[in-house]
């Protein structure tokens, strides 16, 4: 149903709902192993406007954007995939498919290889659910994430160029997570309000 009225208090309560309901948190993030058509559905039924097919997929794992499925399992996507999907799924809509290779090797080094890895993709996944959560004063202060990166980063004990690397990979993703929001915000604006007449 289309508003016929608009203030900037309701502004704010679309930007507080869309930035605490519009990621699955970790916790309910299924945790069995997927056949391809399940990682799909799961995709599509979660990110409506993104629609996923198997070849968009299986042209991510010969990019080197997400890891091969499982090798001798009959259900070879595990939740590792999934979490790299569903981060991907917001990067998707701004960044051309090499700037995402090249984002994810900022803290993965090779897709496929976890021993190389400088922070796990459960922490990643955690880490950018809390900054898109906490992104509810976006319009009042749209960068003042960059404090509590800085804590994140240095409490993981890293080396100064792996420290460097995930600052920046964070970074990037608190940017992505912004850009979804304000994008969410923009597109129900324009929904809930679009029914008002402009005024002479």
């Amino acid at each position: 149903m289309h508003k016929d009225t608009f203030c900037m208090k309701e502004l704010m309560e679309l930007v507080e709902d869309i930035s605490s309901h519009n990621l699955v948190p970790y916790e309910e993030l299924p945790k069995y192993d997927f056949f391809l058509s399940q990682v799909i559905d799961y995709l599509n039924d979660n990110f409506t406007e993104e629609m996923y097919t198997n070849n968009i997929i299986q042209n991510y794992i010969k990019s080197e954007i997400i890891s091969k499925p499982e090798a001798g399992k009959k259900r070879g996507y595990t939740k590792v995939h999934l979490i790299q999907l569903v981060l991907i799924s917001y990067m998707r809509p701004i960044l051309t498919t090499e700037e995402i290779r090249k984002v994810l090797k900022l803290a993965f080094n090779s897709i496929d290889d976890r021993s190389d890895d400088i922070i796990s993709w459960e922490d990643a996944y955690k880490i950018f659910s809390n900054i898109h959560q906490n992104k509810r004063s976006i319009l009042d202060n749209p960068c003042g994430f960059g404090d509590s990166l800085d804590e994140i980063v240095h409490a993981m004990e890293l080396s100064p160029d792996e420290e460097e690397r995930i600052e920046l990979f964070l970074t990037v993703m608190a940017l992505i997570s912004q850009a979804s929001i304000i994008k969410k915000l923009v597109q129900r604006l324009i929904h809930d309000y679009s029914d008002i007449e402009e005024k002479e």
